[in-house]
């Protein structure tokens, strides 16, 4: 048993919240309700401070901080929807837009209308990541075009889950990309076919077989997909499977990122082996 955390209070937008030490100014924001956009952020990995979409203005405080690893302190006072905020995360939104596809990262098309952000200012010369999706295999898809570099499929792949090593980052700067170790094909490299890189990654970029053809053919729809969560019966592990059902028929496997035996994390049999139901 841990001791409890002594409770601080933060002022969030005008509005005194009380969260325990150690949390971060995303815990106390959405505490206060507040809507702070995230995309390199994940529940289950460390902050990687990578995408900046979600910094907000720290009074006293020269810069905008990332609020998803910023550590709330008492007496704190955050604007969430300042000028200076919304200004940040347009253009963050507008670099991000005009050289990657985000048509399957959620909540991006809303975020944009919202922070007024308009990618095509930049002309059609802007330089892209546009490249052919990798379907090298029957399980998952590399599409690096709509990759943004949070590198939260490297950090569950290494030490903080997997420990499998198999994803990297090539190259250096502008040249920078998510790749396999040494750049080697992914049948040569250390992949498990886990697919807990599929699980964190937050615009597509890594997706599911089932889903890459559903949404090929036109038929993915996840307003008519049911999800229901079971238990892994291949092991006595106790894994929570998360079923999503579209037509009658599991369409992607997933885990709750609250369970306490797996925090989203699965196996190559719990999270693709679902064939012989």
């Amino acid at each position: 048993m841990q001791p409890p955390r002594r409770l601080i209070d933060v002022e969030i937008d005008g509005e005194s919240v009380r969260v325990p030490e150690g949390s971060t100014v995303l815990d106390a924001c959405r505490t206060a309700g507040k809507d702070v956009p995230t995309l390199c952020h994940g529940d289950t990995l460390t902050p990687k401070n990578a995408c900046r979409v979600c910094v907000v203005e720290v009074e006293g405080s020269r810069t905008l901080a990332p609020a998803c690893s910023r550590k709330a302190e008492a007496g704190m006072v955050v604007g969430t929807d300042t000028d200076r905020a919304r200004h940040s995360r347009k253009v963050v939104l507008e670099l991000l837009a005009s050289s990657t596809d985000l048509s399957t990262t959620p909540m991006a098309k809303e975020w944009m209308a919202d922070y007024g952000a308009d990618p095509a200012r930049f002309g059609e010369e802007a330089a892209t990541v546009a490249q052919p999706p990798k379907v090298d295999n029957d399980l998952y898809v590399r599409d690096y075009g709509k990759c943004i570099l949070c590198y939260k499929c490297v950090d569950a792949c290494g030490e903080q889950w997997q420990n499998s090593f198999a994803i990297s980052v090539a190259g250096r700067g502008f040249d920078a990309t998510i790749s396999t170790e040494f750049d080697v094909a992914l049948t040569d490299s250390a992949c498990v076919y886990c697919g807990n890189c599929v699980e964190v990654c937050p615009t597509g970029a890594l997706s599911f077989k089932t889903e890459f053809d559903m949404r090929a053919e036109g038929t993915w729809d996840e307003s008519e997909q049911s999800t229901t969560t079971t238990i892994c019966s291949y092991c006595g592990v106790g894994c929570n499977l998360t079923l999503h059902v579209q037509d009658n028929k599991i369409v992607k496997v997933t885990s709750p990122h609250d369970n306490p035996v797996t925090h989203g994390n699965l196996c190559i049999k719990g999270r693709f082996g679902y064939g012989y139901v």
